[in-house]
């Protein structure tokens, strides 16, 4: 196998967990070296922290900014293109230590699940100083036009519509593989229910919802929780705070009811088993947590989009059949309660989920990869 370089920049997670994804379908697929690599450890301390906290908190406190900026640079080619001129400038100031990472590991390929290292290889590329195939996979149902560079080796999309609009902007057809976004190959692998919930302490037995709270707002949170503990649904909800440190002690006046048991829990390593274990989960809508909740035909409830590809997201969501999406946080509850009480709705939905989930996307990226090299070696 090649030495295989996984290049991603830590705004938010997903970007990561993908990676991750692909380094274990890489091993699964044929042992070999393996690297991933946050490309913005390899920066200026100064430009690593304020790349990724200007997304971060552009999206957490500002969303409306973060959408009209996301909106014009991806519809305004003028605009587009200044910007694009400004970050060319800031990134080849703050990201020289690449050039060193490329020099010591000799990747024989390497692939990008974000934008950012892949804007920088393709200028290498364009100066003859790498000759390396460079691949990248698209990590939401959307692809801004950060994503569009005509002269990489191959691009894996989620859907049809994100293949569209690269072809739209110039990439050609060939080079892009509908392939879903890259998740843990062990969700590829049947989880049944009620062993999930055994390994959780959580009832056999009754309905499970979960909501994921990273990055949602603690408000919009609470809003959810207790209108869920003044209606007649009957289940255990279980709230993940994740990346929202605050979240926990934000929640802890709150208390289970007769009717709801409450179970907070920070930040957790047993995602896949909590979605398998639940009869609805409730959550923003990223692009690896949609792809791990559709592939575990579970149904879901998207809340709080951030504006940009989120929506775009969650839009993919609704369009399968396989969840529903409020604007409003106080609609959440009386939704849970209207799907829980058809249990043919939550079974059509689980069907589209399933439907429309790519579980093997990441070792389908992985042994295509592994073709191409080979193919390259025999001619």
């Amino acid at each position: 196998m090649p030495r295989v370089l996984l290049l991603h920049a830590s705004v938010g997670t997903g970007h990561k967990r993908a990676a991750e994804a692909l380094a274990k379908a890489f091993i699964r697929r044929q042992p070999g070296e393996v690297r991933v690599e946050d490309v913005l450890d390899h920066t200026a301390r100064l430009f690593r922290v304020a790349y990724a906290r200007s997304y971060l908190e552009l999206t957490d406190r500002a969303p409306l900014v973060w959408g009209y900026f996301y909106t014009q640079t991806n519809s305004d080619p003028n605009l587009a293109e200044f910007t694009n001129n400004i970050r060319k400038l800031v990134e080849s100031i703050g990201t020289t230590g690449l050039k060193d990472l490329l020099r010591s590991f000799a990747p024989e390929v390497i692939i990008c699940t974000h934008f950012l290292p892949m804007e920088l290889l393709v200028r290498y590329r364009r100066n003859a100083q790498i000759t390396e195939p460079i691949y990248c996979v698209v990590t939401d149902h959307a692809a801004h036009t950060f994503w569009t560079y005509t002269e990489i080796d191959g691009y894996f999309v989620g859907d049809e519509q994100t293949r569209d609009q690269l072809i739209a902007r110039g990439v050609t057809a060939a080079q892009i593989i509908v392939s879903g976004i890259p998740i843990d190959p062990t969700i590829a692998e049947p989880k049944d229910c009620i062993d999930s919930r055994a390994r959780l302490s959580l009832p056999s037995e009754g309905r499970i919802i979960t909501l994921f709270g990273g990055g949602v707002d603690n408000e919009h949170i609470r809003l959810i929780i207790q209108g869920m503990l003044r209606s007649q649904i009957e289940a255990t909800l279980v709230v993940v705070a994740g990346r929202n440190p605050t979240l926990i002690e934000n929640l802890s006046d709150l208390q289970s009811t007769p009717r709801l048991r409450l179970r907070v829990h920070g930040h957790i390593d047993y995602v896949d088993d909590l979605i398998a274990a639940s009869d609805l989960v409730v959550t923003k809508a990223g692009g690896l947590i949609v792809s791990e909740v559709q592939a575990r035909g579970v149904p879901l409830i998207v809340i709080d989009p951030i504006p940009g590809q989120e929506e775009w997201n969650a839009d993919f969501v609704v369009a399968s059949g396989s969840g529903v999406q409020l604007r409003m946080c106080e609609s959440v509850p009386a939704t849970a309660s209207r799907l829980l009480n058809h249990p043919q709705l939550l079974a059509d939905m689980r069907a589209c989920a399933r439907a429309v989930a790519r579980p093997r996307a990441a070792v389908e990226i992985a042994e295509q990869v592994i073709s191409d090299y080979n193919s390259r070696r025999h001619r």
